[in-house]
C-alpha cells in the first residue's frame, strides 16, 4: 500500500466521506489549512451530495490535482490544454479499474440518489467498492505525483 492510498483509506474507515478521504490524504502537499480542504471535498462525497454522479474519490483525486498542478491564467490555453489532459489520463485510469467514474455506475443496481448517507458498518464495507474508489483514486494520484513532482513555493521548479 502507499503511503496516501493508505491513509485516504483510513481517512475513509474514520467516517470521513470519499472526497475527503483522498484530498485529505495530500494535505500536506497542499497550501492551505487542512479544515479548509476537507470543507472544500465535502459536497462531492456520494457522487456530488448523493446524486451518484462523478464518483467523489475521483472528485477528491482531481480537486487535489487542480491545487497542485491547476492554472490560474485564463488566457493561456496551452496550459489549460495540458492541465485538462494530465485530468483526462487520471480518470481513465481510475475508470480502467473501476469501469466508470460514475458512482451510480460503481455501486451497479439502482443506489438510493440523495437521504442520509449509510452507516458505516462491516455490512456497508462488504457491500460497498467506495473504499476501494478511495484507495484506487489516492493511489493513482499518488503515483503521478511521484513521477511529476509539484511545483512549490519553496523549489519553484
Amino acid at each position: 500500500m502507499g503511503k496516501r492510498a493508505e491513509n485516504a483509506h483510513e481517512r475513509f474507515t474514520n467516517g470521513y466521506n470519499c472526497a475527503q478521504s483522498v484530498a485529505g490524504a495530500f494535505a500536506d502537499l497542499i497550501p492551505m489549512d487542512e479544515s479548509l480542504l476537507l470543507r472544500a471535498a465535502s459536497p462531492f462525497g456520494g457522487g456530488v451530495g448523493r446524486l451518484r454522479e462523478v464518483c467523489g474519490a475521483v472528485s477528491g483525486m482531481v480537486l487535489t490535482a487542480g491545487i497542485l498542478y491547476g492554472y490560474d491564467d485564463p488566457c493561456d490555453k496551452g496550459v489549460k490544454a495540458e492541465h485538462y489532459a494530465v485530468i483526462r489520463d487520471l480518470c481513465e485510469q481510475f475508470r480502467t479499474r473501476h469501469g466508470s467514474i460514475i458512482c451510480k455506475d460503481i455501486l451497479g443496481g439502482n443506489p438510493q440518489i440523495g437521504g442520509d448517507p449509510a452507516e458505516r458498518t462491516p455490512a456497508f464495507y462488504g457491500t460497498r467498492p467506495c473504499l476501494r474508489c478511495v484507495y484506487d483514486a489516492a493511489e493513482i494520484l499518488e503515483n503521478y505525483i511521484a513521477a511529476h513532482p509539484p511545483k512549490t513555493e519553496e523549489n519553484n521548479t
